[in-house]
């Protein structure tokens, strides 16, 4: 029979603790330390929730190992809940960050469990310390050994059946968007801004290109390579101090310390049947010591923008419209 007072008094404990932990890796003055954007963040953290929740809740008897694995969980939502409710923290980083807290929480649960099978108390608050202070060890020898700047691809294709002429006129001007041509599903899961529409004042090198999306977000590209009905690269620059608070979280905002996207190219390739490939690919740069990770996200978001793109210019190309 679980002890209910005994795993409320641990959920609680181990959220104030991660709100308390969130909220100082968070503030401008402790910002030469610690930052929510490090691996001693998101690996840290959920080990310490995970390993309070079951520390406290198996103290007066030791349950099966499936307790331990899935009961910090119970924490992570709670915590996850409360950052979201006092508008702490962002629906997509949480998302992004959920699949490390949950793993690493269930990990930080299993240890405190064995712990508790051993009854060794000097040895218990030993590593209970240990635990505590981790996230305050890792974090600041990351922000020391500084991040690591990577440049990644997302690339995406489609085959449009229609002339070079009727494809080309939609990637250099891409009309308005209506909401339901918007096929970005996860994107929009996320809460990222949905593309409305772009515009090119020249068609050739040097050409400005505005693509607008709504909530705000506005990219400014530049053309630096051009072949009519054959290729188009582009620069790409967001300025973050303009896109709205409300608009993206600070942490995943383009242009922002973490995340940027540096230029895109549209090349279009006769496949000798009467259709053309259209290729869309774009570079971006991230900047954190865990780029691993968050390049599947980054690249997934890219890949997602821009194969919606290539969707509607198939419509509009193939339609004729």
């Amino acid at each position: 029979m679980i002890n209910q007072k005994r795993l409320l008094i641990g959920i609680a404990v181990a959220v104030t603790l991660g709100l308390l932990i969130r909220l100082l890796f968070d503030a401008a003055w402790a910002a030469s330390f610690f930052t929510v954007m490090a691996i001693g963040f998101l690996v840290g953290v959920p080990l310490l929730i995970g390993f309070v929740t079951v520390y406290i809740a198996e103290k007066e008897k030791t349950y099966k190992i499936t307790f331990a694995i899935l009961t910090p969980w119970i924490s992570i939502m709670a915590l996850f809940l409360l950052t979201i409710l006092l508008d702490i923290e962002g629906w997509a980083c949480w998302l992004m960050a959920l699949p490390l807290f949950l793993l690493f929480s269930s990990l930080g649960g299993v240890w405190a469990h064995k712990l508790r099978i051993r009854k060794n108390k000097e040895r218990n608050n030993l590593q209970l310390s240990l635990v505590l202070l981790l996230p305050f060890i890792i974090t600041p020898l990351e922000r020391m050994i500084g991040q690591s700047t990577q440049t990644y691809k997302a690339y995406t294709e489609i085959e449009i059946h229609a002339s070079k002429q009727q494809i080309w006129s939609n990637v250099t001007r891409v009309r308005a968007i209506k909401q339901q041509q918007d096929s970005a599903y996860f994107t929009r899961f996320l809460g990222f801004p949905r593309p409305i529409q772009a515009e090119l004042d020249t068609e050739a090198i040097g050409g400005r290109r505005k693509a607008i999306f709504d909530k705000g977000l506005i990219f400014y590209e530049q053309v630096i390579a051009y072949q009519p009905y054959k290729l188009m690269v582009f620069t790409i620059h967001a300025n973050p101090y303009e896109i709205p608070s409300t608009t993206m979280d600070k942490h995943i905002i383009v242009g922002g310390d973490f995340f940027d996207v540096l230029n895109g190219t549209y090349q279009l390739e006769a496949q000798g049947n009467g259709s053309y490939k259209l290729h869309l690919y774009s570079n971006f740069k991230l900047h954190t010591t865990f780029n691993f990770y968050a390049d599947i996200w980054a690249r997934w978001i890219m890949k997602d923008i821009q194969q919606n793109i290539l969707k509607v210019i198939k419509q509009r190309s193939e339609s004729k419209t």
